[in-house]
């Protein structure tokens, strides 16, 4: 059984969480992917939820944003229910970045990033100067600005997940939540969106990701989630958490866990059948 962290599982590594899951059970029609599962999202820190395919990441994340509803426990958003909130509010609070979302055909970077402005909008508060300059800021932020009048369907793969982060920036929220913000990037484009992340995080935001890159998630996360079979495994800091015996129990992956030599966080070497110095591998890794 693995080592866990001085973090225990479902107890944020500082301060009062601002988004919480407790007891939650929920799934797809019958069969529950996630069961009585507890986690908490730290203020002011990138928390990452890693885990195998299918192990409920991207389901726990719905659900921590509301596109879900669980069938049993609750969501807490700042000390309060997610469930009974209004959907404004809720958008007002947070904001959500959905796996490979689609824009429309033929819709420009300012539209799309301007749709961001809709939780604010109202019968008694229509778009204003004050929405036009968010949206600017927006785009300055994420370093689109100059993409401003393309169509969103002309954009390269990376320059098209900072547009849809800057339309996240837009709604004003300062919790932010990213599902798989790196798919489909080559690993250039990754690190680019992934210290926009980062940026964002030292400007003040809470951030919770999904990502499938291991080491991009130490690498980038001050907090790991990390799950398998629609549970938490362990939580804490990458440095506390990440292990060879946490990644063969999470993932089955044999591998050495070592110091980062560009970065304090620790880096995972993993070790397969081939092209491997095997008298450089520890016994209990080989066999």
């Amino acid at each position: 059984m693995v080592a866990r962290s001085s973090t225990e599982v479902g107890t944020p590594a500082g301060g009062v969480p601002r988004l919480a899951a407790r007891g939650v059970t929920v799934g797809y029609g019958a069969r529950p992917v996630i069961d009585g599962l507890d986690v908490s999202v730290p203020p002011g820190v990138i928390t990452t939820i890693i885990g195998p395919n299918g192990c409920g990441k991207s389901t726990l994340l719905r659900t921590l944003s509301r596109l879900l509803k669980p069938t049993g426990g609750t969501v807490v958003l700042d000390g309060e229910d997610i469930g009974t909130l209004r959907t404004r509010d809720v958008a007002k609070k947070l904001g959500l970045l959905p796996q490979a979302p689609v824009a429309p055909d033929g819709l420009t970077v300012s539209d799309l990033v301007a749709r961001g402005r809709h939780p604010h909008q109202s019968w008694l508060r229509q778009w204003s100067s004050d929405d036009a300059d968010v949206v600017r800021r927006a785009l300055a932020m994420t370093g689109v600005a100059d993409l401003a009048d393309r169509p969103v369907d002309s954009l390269s793969g990376g320059q098209r997940q900072r547009v849809w982060i800057s339309m996240t920036l837009a709604q004003g929220t300062d919790l932010l939540l990213l599902d798989e913000p790196t798919t489909y990037l080559d690993l250039a484009h990754a690190v680019d969106v992934l210290d926009l992340v980062d940026d964002l995080h030292e400007s003040g935001r809470t951030v919770v990701m999904v990502l499938h890159d291991l080491n991009l998630a130490t690498r980038y996360s001050d907090h790991l989630v990390v799950m398998r079979d629609g549970a938490v495994l362990a939580q804490g800091h990458p440095r506390e958490v990440v292990t060879a015996d946490l990644l063969h129990e999470a993932f089955g992956l044999r591998a050495r866990v070592i110091d980062d030599p560009v970065g304090d966080r620790p880096l995972i070497v993993p070790i397969g059948r081939t092209h491997v110095e095997l008298d450089r591998v520890s016994p209990q890794l080989s066999k």
